[in-house]
């Protein structure tokens, strides 16, 4: 998916997700799971493909040390605006995601709410292999995923197996429905869209 083009016509409909309850309560829950006994400051969180911050903020204000990614500068302008009027602490980068050169390592959490579906094979394997080099021995990986299907400009999602071959030293640990009650238009696409959590082998 071409994620300059649809910034520069303004077309975001992924940022719709934080105005649908179901979907805020799920992503609440999976972060409260990861935080679960341990006490804030939690340590550092990176968030691939970050948009317009709205994720980035969210781990920031629950006591990550969060950095948010993303090769488009309209997002990231966007995400600055947001953190601004938030009064939060979000470092951003334009990095891409196949390489992720300029972030450092250590992150503990790598949250990725849908850009790795909408890459092309080999960028995802680049990918894995990025995060494999970023991320803490202890970190989780968090993947929203659709289901594959082709449809047009829009992602076109990844199955379990593809996960897995992208991701060869991690294990996936649970899978479960991004919202306990989807969207409409999520119906209409049969995204049928998943929570991966991962960790390393």
């Amino acid at each position: 998916m071409n994620y300059k083009f649809a910034y520069s016509i303004g077309f975001h409909p992924w940022e719709d997700a934080e105005r649908h309850n179901p979907f805020v309560e799920k992503i609440t829950k999976i972060f409260e799971r990861e935080e679960s006994g341990k006490t804030a400051p939690y340590g550092k969180a990176l968030d691939i493909g970050c948009g317009s911050g709205i994720w980035a903020i969210r781990l920031a204000q629950r006591g990550w040390d969060v950095t948010g990614i993303d090769i488009v500068d309209k997002a990231l302008q966007r995400a600055e605006e947001r953190i601004k009027n938030e009064s939060v602490n979000v470092k951003l980068v334009k990095d891409d995601v196949t390489e992720l050169h300029k972030i450092g390592n250590g992150y503990k959490l790598l949250l990725d709410t849908g850009t790795f579906h909408g890459l092309s094979s080999s960028q995802r394997i680049a990918m894995g292999k990025a995060i494999n080099n970023i991320a803490a021995q202890d970190a989780i990986i968090l993947l929203l995923v659709w289901d594959p299907k082709w449809r047009a400009f829009l992602p076109s999602g990844a199955s379990r197996k593809e996960i897995e071959m992208c991701f060869p030293n991690w294990a996936i640990t649970h899978v479960e429905p991004a919202a306990d009650k989807p969207e409409a238009i999520y119906k209409i696409l049969k995204a049928n869209e998943q929570w991966y959590r991962l960790c390393r082998k």
